[in-house]
């Protein structure tokens, strides 16, 4: 059988235990997400799935479809079990990942919306770092790892490595692996609550 599916399979299964670890905390209450972070996500994700397959990336958007579904999932359960405290710059950056489906749509510019998306979805983890830098405690860092390494294993699996297909993958992976180092730092400044 082809690597690429087995690296898929990997990625997609590291992602699936990261969600389900995350969903666990949440439910918990020990991880907060922000609603508006994980709302940009579904945008942005949905978008970056597209770029890949259109740049032929094929086994490489499996992990993002099923992670996209997840997404969605702590979006909705982030009413109940989330943070809401919603500033004007989440509202820009919201703007902006419809901006992105829009020059998609419009245009047919799928490399400079995917650019326009991973920027967006950067700016997606704002609301995710502003509500950790008071509170680091509030994520579960051995999801944050994992979904780095799911992406790492996502990006072995692309069965054509372009900028269309790999340009999200490498930002969300450092991304992860930031906010992860972020939180741990900030752990040894903020106790527990």
């Amino acid at each position: 059988m082809d690597m690429k599916f087995w690296f898929a399979t990997v990625a997609t299964v590291l992602g699936i235990v990261a969600f389900l670890s995350y969903l666990r905390d949440m439910l918990a209450r020990k991880t907060r997400p922000h609603m508006y972070t994980w709302l940009i996500w579904i945008l942005t994700q949905g978008i970056a799935i597209a770029g890949i397959l259109r740049g032929g990336g094929v086994w490489g958007s499996l992990n993002l479809v099923v992670g996209l579904l997840f997404c969605v999932l702590i979006f909705a359960l982030s009413f109940r079990y989330g943070t809401r405290d919603i500033v004007q710059s989440d509202m820009i950056v919201l703007l902006g990942a419809v901006g992105a489906i829009l020059l998609w749509v419009v245009f047919d510019r799928p490399l400079l919306s995917v650019f326009f998306v991973t920027g967006i979805d950067m700016l997606g983890y704002v609301p995710s770092f502003r509500k950790s830098y008071a509170d680091p405690w509030g994520e579960t860092l051995s999801s944050w790892f994992l979904f780095a390494l799911s992406n790492m294993f996502a990006l072995l699996a692309l069965s054509e490595f372009n900028l269309l297909t790999a340009t999200y993958l490498v930002s969300i992976t450092v991304a992860n692996l930031v906010l992860l180092l972020f939180c741990a730092y900030r752990r040894t400044k903020v106790s527990e609550a």
